[in-house]
């Protein structure tokens, strides 16, 4: 095992876990400037997750081992995939598990167990946001699994390592249409796998409105912190993710020298894309709850078309 290699994979994992709130921070002032509000800052997030870790968990009577361990497994599913998705490198002890299915797998591992802890409360609340959440999950990730897919169709692997470093050798893939095809629909699929607008509203409590939000009333404390803390790790790996996909210059091999560029690369380059997505959402309003999975769908036509391109201009 290459020491290189750890040390990489361990200051990704840092990177992400530490600026993961600050991203959440950055589209909240992004927001709040573009309303004519002074907000809050972008470290309040941070100030949040401090608050919160110093008070003890609360849990509801009548709950089980799903309610329990729910903000353990989506924060451990969070970590791994900060150390498998090629972030700030494609060289990591851990790149036989960067494959397209695993991390799909572990995505959808870290969403069916939040939601099972929502229904573990038997409340109403509870079970509306899960059933919205596995609705949701149904949609997005095979949109995520074929898109992806129409990626690694030339490349002959679906290791998202090997994917990146073929971009990185052919920068051309990047203009061809499997390529732009792929990239709008994993755009819209980030939007509602992170719950963000028009898909979700992360700063609602409305009952009509809500679903991550709904799944989470029961928590507090710590294990309230570790669910937020998690969630916006998600965020920040996904938004990594599609840098990596399609704009992935910058980012490092096994060689530590490139590391500092390419961290500045992805902070960049994710800043960017938060300050968009935060920008967009103001101007933007939550679709009705009906029209999402029509929404998703059309994500869905655009990964198989992406497909298709893919096979037919090989």
């Amino acid at each position: 095992m290459n020491p290189n290699e750890l040390i990489a994979t361990a200051v990704q994992v840092v990177v992400v876990v530490v600026g993961a709130p600050l991203l959440v921070g950055l589209m909240r002032q992004v927001r709040a400037r573009l309303e004519g509000r002074a907000g809050a800052g972008v470290i309040q997030p941070w100030r949040d997750l401090r608050k919160l870790l110093r008070r003890a968990p609360a849990t509801p009577t009548g709950t089980g081992w799903a309610f329990r361990l729910a903000p353990l497994l989506l924060m451990g599913t969070s970590l791994v995939l900060a150390a498998v998705v090629p972030l700030l490198t494609t060289a990591s002890p851990l790149d036989p598990a960067a494959d397209l299915f695993a991390v799909v797998g572990l995505l959808a591992l870290g969403t069916v167990t939040l939601a099972l802890a929502a229904l573990d409360t038997g409340t109403a609340f509870g079970g509306m946001g899960a059933s919205r959440e596995m609705t949701i999950l149904a949609l997005v990730e095979p949109t995520i699994l074929v898109a992806v897919f129409a990626l690694s169709a030339r490349v002959g692997s679906t290791n998202l390592a090997a994917i990146v470093t073929a971009t990185l050798h052919d920068p051309l893939r990047v203009a061809s249409p499997a390529s732009l095809l792929a990239a709008a629909a994993l755009a819209i699929v980030v939007v509602a796998e992170t719950g963000r607008l028009p898909v979700d509203n992360p700063a609602t409590h409305l009952e009509l409105t809500m679903i991550h939000e709904a799944m989470v009333l029961e928590y507090a404390g710590t294990d309230l912190a570790l669910v937020e803390w998690a969630s916006s790790m998600r965020l920040t790996i996904l938004l990594g993710l599609l840098t990596s996909l399609f704009l992935p210059w910058g980012i490092a091999a096994a060689s530590l020298a490139a590391l500092p560029l390419a961290l500045a690369a992805f902070l960049v380059k994710v800043a960017a894309l938060g300050v968009g997505l935060g920008a967009v959402e103001v101007f933007i309003a939550k679709l009705r709850l009906f029209r999402v999975p029509e929404l998703l769908a059309g994500s869905f036509v655009l990964a198989v078309l992406a497909v298709a391109s893919s096979f037919f201009l090989a």
